[in-house]
């Protein structure tokens, strides 16, 4: 479990960066090197995407286990 939570929390980082280079300098990262639209760039967002969610139920699930 510890594996994927340290993969999940490398996958957001790396998405954070990406829009944060989107934001500031108008610069996808992840297009530049894989290609524009192609089936590795959607990989990769669909990756961070199912991160995010992983990471989201993992918090609510940790938090209504300590109410209880």
């Amino acid at each position: 479990m510890r594996i994927l939570n340290i993969t999940a929390l490398i996958l957001i980082l790396i998405g954070a960066l990406n829009w944060g280079l989107v934001g500031v300098f108008d610069y996808n990262l992840v297009d530049s090197i894989f290609g524009k639209g192609s089936v590795l760039a959607r990989i990769i967002y669909d990756l961070v995407g199912a991160a995010a969610v992983y990471k989201i139920v993992v918090a609510l699930s940790t938090r209504m286990m300590k109410q209880s």
